[in-house]
């Protein structure tokens, strides 16, 4: 029975506040897996690199805002089209030389991607541990029926739905959207009715590093700490995300993003002697939905292609 004590204990606020820290966190979880599953839709591989993205678009952020001292909502700005370039550079460099190559090939280049950021970042930047500079308009704390919630943490489950609305406009209404689909299910068919698949792909890893951009950012500013190891965790939680809800689809990665972060900040506030699972609970959620459903929630059944 003490195993459940906390439950029981638990005040209606303490849990309003826990259910908003979740929700906060899932919308994190979701901006970047979309990144993950958009990628894979169009090149059936996982660009491992997305979360050390994350990473570099933090300290462009971080250099931004308190070495060039530019005003923070510009340095945004400015951080999301850095953010782009990268991912579009990396695009070319790691990628799209390899086209034409084996699958496993293209996952050991992205692999080096990620190693090569990570380490790039180490060098440049020292391993010592950075804050994000605090912004006062969205750190402050608002109170909501007597519970303290950080303003963060309401603007990021909103800022993460008008994404993934705007994002299922572009794929589904605009001409660009409609590429992406053909591409993603069939390359030589799309180059036969004329679609440029490289400017195709360079769109769709440019609009995964605008969400990776966004993401870290809203990352930075409710977990301040910054080190070139930061995106590693996140990254492999959002792809544990991205492949529960059914890699690929973009509903499917928001929907794993929010049954992650839910889970992960409900069970340490539930089980508190449990909090050192916490990074656990991803895999095995993993385990259990593929065991039942390897395509994912959302996934569909697809035939490799040749």
């Amino acid at each position: 029975m003490e195993f459940f004590q906390p439950i029981l204990d638990m005040s209606g606020a303490s849990f309003a506040q826990h259910l908003v820290n979740g929700i906060s966190l899932g919308s994190l979880y979701a901006m970047i897996a979309i990144g993950y599953t958009m990628v894979y839709g169009i090149l059936l591989m996982i660009n491992f690199a997305h979360g050390d993205i994350v990473m570099m678009a933090c300290y462009f952020a971080f250099f931004g805002i308190t070495v060039f001292k530019i005003p923070w909502y510009l340095t945004f700005v400015g951080v999301i089209i850095a953010t782009v370039l990268l991912g579009v550079l990396i695009e070319r460099a790691a990628y799209r030389p390899l086209r034409t190559a084996p699958k496993n090939s293209v996952l050991i280049s992205a692999i080096g991607a990620s190693f090569l950021l990570e380490n790039l970042a180490n060098y440049l930047f020292s391993g010592r541990p950075l804050r994000f500079p605090e912004i006062e308009v969205l750190a402050q704390n608002i109170e909501i029926a007597g519970t303290q919630v950080q303003a963060i943490s309401l603007i990021i489950p909103v800022v993460t739905i008008i994404c993934l609305v705007i994002l299922l406009h572009v794929v589904n209404k605009t001409k660009i959207g409609m590429s992406m689909r053909a591409v993603s299910k069939d390359y030589e068919i799309a180059r036969v009715m004329g679609i440029n698949i490289d400017n195709v792909i360079s769109m769709t890893f440019a609009i995964g590093s605008i969400l990776a951009a966004i993401g870290a950012i809203m990352w930075g500013i409710r977990y301040p700490g910054i080190t070139p190891m930061l995106g590693v965790m996140p990254g492999l939680k959002c792809f544990i995300a991205a492949v529960i809800g059914g890699v690929g689809n973009i509903k499917g990665a928001v929907l794993g993003g929010f049954i992650l972060g839910l889970g992960e900040i409900l069970i340490v506030a539930f089980f508190p002697q449990l909090s050192g699972y916490r990074d656990a609970f991803a895999f095995i959620v993993l385990i259990v939905i593929l065991f039942y459903k390897p395509t994912g929630l959302l996934g569909e059944k697809t035939t490799e292609k040749v």
